[in-house]
């Protein structure tokens, strides 16, 4: 049956102007695009800035689950940076200052909350403050400039303000469980000292009259300096047992897929000390282009995605994962002993390591024989992932050296200058390297109803003499 003409009645029911705002509202005059590029520029100020403080923070925070959300946030700031410069590139000409500070009001608050000398000035600083104040400029902006003519950037923002209102709600759920009555009230009047900052810059918009001097620095009147070494929670108890090896059982074809998941699941949730390494290259590595940072900072949040992959996997196991020795020492000993561009060298070198058939498509052949969904699942998407990781690395590494080869065997020399410190961590009596798998690996063959194999159930190959590439260490330390 042929459709109904249109005709002018029935046109005139159908949402004008592309459904983006009714032609009431298209006739009303809003912010000229000068406006509307300064109060752009300056939310993306504070976006960037944002990502530097979750960046920088992740390594000396110890708390998981706050280690694992800045991963997150950082890596939502990064995208809308992005966007941000993007939309201002569209309205005006280089050069386009982004690389400036807007007013001293706003560096001196983003100043403070990066160098909060506690996790709960940290919270409060960051989701009491700054990401609420960063909600309402991206508010105004929407309610002030033209819903048809600024429509692209209107869109930039209806994205950012989904994401920024789940950061501030996980925000406020962290410091509701996280932060004493007592350290709130002790936060007041730097809290007022914050909002002081905000309120001589104009706001973060600017559109508002600024009132007041800028205060005084207090956390920032010494420069922040980023924590390499590593801080973890009471959870992760044994940080410098070594004492197992899950790559020489992962590759070893004496053993059964299914037992095999168990360690890709320990693999994966260890990753955690990946964000924990890379946070520093990218907090020490200044002056690169912007799409270094955006790229970097993907990855860093894939990692720690990874880790919470091994997370989930062992909770559907029904073991206990902090039972576990979650090894720090991996970020621990690139942070102090190599120099940011050394660890990425390591970096890439380990991500080229894991493209080959023995790499990622193994540990997903491995769960996919092992008949457990979820491990195919976590792998599928790792190894996609970790795909990724090697195209970063050829786009941000491997072009300043003369071949492919000569980066990769600069990576090889640089992780082989990593001493390992096996035997002092043990000596020392950090750790004694307990062999944790047979009381893991017994307790998941239980679960599972099935007899624990011997030969898997004997398996004791420690780090002591190699590196997760299986490769031979010169010296244990």
């Amino acid at each position: 049956m042929p459709a109904a003409p249109i005709t002018p009645n029935s046109a005139s029911s159908i949402p004008p102007l592309a459904g983006l705002c009714s032609m009431e509202a298209a006739m009303r005059p809003g912010l000229g695009v000068g406006e509307c590029v300064n109060r752009l520029k300056r939310l993306h100020y504070v976006f960037k800035r944002l990502h530097f403080i979750w960046t920088a923070r992740i390594t000396g925070e110890p708390l998981y689950e706050l280690k694992t959300a800045f991963s997150h946030h950082a890596y939502l700031a990064a995208e809308h940076t992005t966007a941000l410069r993007k939309r201002v590139g569209e309205m005006r000409e280089p050069p386009l200052g982004l690389e400036e500070t807007p007013h001293t009001g706003l560096e001196r608050c983003c100043n403070e909350a990066l160098c909060a000398p506690t996790t709960a000035a940290l919270l409060y600083g960051v989701y009491e403050v700054l990401v609420p104040a960063l909600i309402a400029a991206c508010e105004q902006y929407d309610r002030q400039t033209h819903q048809l003519a600024d429509a692209p950037s209107r869109r930039v923002l209806k994205f950012a303000l989904l994401e920024l209102r789940e950061i501030r709600d996980f925000g406020e759920r962290a410091i509701a469980a996280a932060v004493t009555p007592d350290e709130l009230r002790a936060l007041v009047p730097w809290r007022e000292l914050l909002v002081n900052c905000l309120a001589a810059a104009g706001e973060i918009s600017g559109a508002a009259e600024p009132q007041g001097d800028v205060p005084a620095p207090q956390y920032s009147a010494q420069p922040f300096v980023y924590e390499r070494v590593p801080k973890r929670d009471p959870r992760f108890q044994d940080g410098y047992n070594a004492g197992v090896n899950p790559e020489a059982f992962l590759y070893d074809e004496r053993f059964r897929p299914r037992d095999k998941t168990l360690m890709m699941y320990y693999k994966r949730i260890r990753e955690i000390d990946v964000p924990e390494m890379m946070a520093g290259i990218i907090a020490e590595t200044p002056n690169k282009p912007w799409g270094y940072y955006l790229d970097m900072t993907r990855q860093l949040w894939d990692e720690a995605r990874h880790a919470m992959l091994g997370e989930v996997g062992f909770v559907a196991q029904g073991i206990d994962w902090t039972k576990i020795p979650i090894n720090f020492t991996w970020s621990l000993n690139l942070n102090t002993q190599l120099s940011p561009a050394e660890r990425h060298a390591v970096l890439y070198f380990i991500e080229q390591g894991l493209m080959p058939r023995s790499g990622k498509r193994f540990e997903w052949e491995v769960g996919t024989a092992s008949g457990d969904p979820l491990s195919r699942t976590f792998q599928d998407f790792d190894w996609a992932d970790e795909v990724l990781h090697a195209k970063f690395g050829r786009d941000w590494y491997v072009k300043d050296f003369d071949n492919p080869k000569t980066a990769i065997d600069y990576g090889d020399r640089c992780w082989s200058k990593v001493v390992s410190h096996w035997r002092r961590y043990l000596d020392d009596g950090l750790t004694r390297h307990r062999n944790w798998w047979p009381e893991i690996y017994k307790q998941a063959c239980e679960n599972w109803g099935v007899e624990p194999d011997p030969a898997a159930l004997a398996f004791d190959t420690t780090y002591e003499h190699q590196r997760a590439d299986l490769k031979l260490l010169s010296t244990s330390g």
